[in-house]
């Protein structure tokens, strides 16, 4: 019995996580079990989830399974972008000038800031009345 191990990676954002597999095929996108234009109705956020395929030039060429978790929709859809890019490394390593020229290798460090005492968010302090 053969162990083929597909390519997979995890990508992340903000708080989301996403796993991330790919199989080859003819340019499927699955994710949490449904078709991407199902998941992210957004234009916007579809092609941010593609993009790592669109600027390898990999489109059509392989399936996305991809299971992702916490955090919002943006978040999500950013993970999910992340993971591909990983997970197109372990099929092409070549690949890895390319993607790193259009940042999508970098996990994105920015996350929402902590709520400090004696303020009403983390920076906002409360409003001052005079009388």
């Amino acid at each position: 019995m053969s162990t083929l191990t597909l390519p997979h990676a995890t990508g992340r954002r903000k708080e989301a996580s996403a796993r991330v597999i790919l199989r080859p095929g003819s340019g499927r996108v699955v994710v949490n079990g449904r078709p991407v234009e199902e998941y992210f109705p957004g234009v916007a956020r579809r092609y941010r989830v593609l993009e790592p395929l669109r600027v390898a030039n990999l489109e059509g060429r392989f399936d996305v399974f991809a299971n992702v978790q916490g955090g919002g929709v943006s978040g999500q859809a950013d993970a999910v972008c992340h993971g591909i890019a990983r997970a197109l490394l372990t099929v092409d390593p070549n690949l890895r000038p390319l993607l790193r020229q259009h940042g999508l290798l970098t996990r994105d460090p920015r996350a929402k800031e902590r709520k400090k005492y004696g303020r009403k968010r983390a920076r906002r302090g409360f409003q001052y009345s005079k009388r």
